[in-house]
């Protein structure tokens, strides 16, 4: 029998970096204690579906959340709770839009209402979204999204960020708020020569540089730098390979930038994948020049697996947890990324496992001071 079941709020369970996180905790948490189920707002399934059912879990399906006109997710919401009168605890990691979802648990009496922070938008004022040619519809949204944060605090009344950036962002300097660690395996990062060589049979690459880089196709991502960023890098070495590991919207896209740029003989994309950590195994360095993040879980798996790192300045320095990681600005030329990736001289990796645990990121403490905070709620 389960001691508590916690209803955890999502858009959908994606191969996403709060995603990933959550499916981590969820993986190492003692489940005859706490179990989680999930609240999305897609009609298809997800990627983690699958392992979230056999793991226990209920997955139930909202419509998309309308925030021009919310009262039919209203309705659905409170017919959703009618029915399921069991939950005290909703932890909702849908940032601003977390406001919708907790104001009506907190109709319904819900005691714990936590809402968790995962991402921090760079200069996020009204005055940017009428610059870049955006359509009407993107700008008074980004402009909702504004006036909700200074809202959440109306029905949340539990707060947690992945890192200080990103809390800052969502709940305001001012708001006391937990930090919650984007944490991993670490012992599944840890670098191997055998899974490396392996990996680099199957693909059939024998080269120099191999780079990587692990991200939905989405403009946060910022996939077109990159790719203007390898085009510099095989201009001056010419067997380097780019792993771009994830999907979405813009990957045709970006595949079709790739020709123009005349590296796509250069590019593996490798979709949605389940050997992750195998495959951060035969990269050398790992690119990641987002216009902004909270703290990417991405790349606490990618300093646990000995990587050298060339990471946007937009990203909190909380990411640090080794010497491998270099900022750059992404309003830098291309070329300067390059300059600095081709400075790297391949030095067998190190084993940060050590460092990762130390810092706080490893799953298996941070999973039982999850059940600790979940438990003590509800006592």
């Amino acid at each position: 029998m389960v001691g508590i079941r916690v209803l955890q709020v999502f858009t959908i369970m994606d191969r996403g970096g709060a995603e990933s996180m959550i499916m981590n905790y969820y993986r190492a948490l003692d489940r005859s204690k706490i179990q989680f189920d999930f609240l999305v707002h897609r009609e298809k399934r997800g990627h983690f579906d699958d392992e979230i059912e056999k793991l226990g879990g209920q997955i139930f399906r909202m419509n998309p959340i309308n925030p021009f006109f919310p009262n039919s997710y209203y309705v659905q919401l409170r017919s959703f709770f009618e029915t399921h009168k069991n939950y005290k605890i909703v932890h909702s990691h849908i940032n601003t839009f977390s406001y919708f979802t907790l104001k009506i648990a907190q109709e319904f009496g819900l005691p714990h209402r936590i809402a968790h922070a995962h991402i921090a938008m760079k200069k996020l004022t009204i005055s940017d979204f009428f610059l870049g040619g955006e359509g009407l519809k993107d700008t008074l949204k980004k402009i909702i999204k504004l006036r909700l944060r200074k809202r959440i605090h109306q029905h949340a009344n539990y707060y947690y960020a992945c890192g200080n950036l990103a809390g800052n962002w969502l709940f305001g300097k001012k708001t006391d708020f937990g930090i919650m660690n984007n944490a991993v395996n670490s012992r599944d990062f840890q670098p191997n020569t055998a899974v490396s060589n392996t990996y680099k049979k199957e693909f059939g690459i024998e080269t120099d540089l191999i780079i990587g880089h692990v991200g939905r196709f989405v403009n946060q991502k910022n996939h077109h730098y990159l790719l203007k960023v390898f085009k510099e890098i095989v201009s001056k070495k010419s067997n380097c390979k780019l792993i771009l590991i994830g999907d979405g919207p813009l990957r045709q896209e970006v595949e079709h930038q790739g020709k123009q740029l005349g590296i796509d003989t250069n590019i593996y994309f490798l979709g949605v994948r389940d050997d992750i950590p195998q495959l951060y195994q035969m990269m050398d360095v790992f690119i990641f020049p987002s216009l902004y993040e909270g703290l990417p879980v991405t790349l606490v798996e990618a300093q646990a697996a000995g990587l050298k790192i060339f990471a946007s300045d937009s990203i909190t320095p909380e990411i640090a947890i080794t010497d491998d990681i270099k900022f750059l600005s992404i309003t830098e030329a291309p070329n300067l990324w390059a300059k600095e990736v081709l400075k790297y001289t391949k030095p067998e990796k190190k084993n940060n496992i050590e460092l990762v645990v130390n810092n706080g990121f490893d799953i298996v403490e941070n999973a039982r001071a999850m059940e600790s905070f979940y438990l003590g709620l509800n006592s």
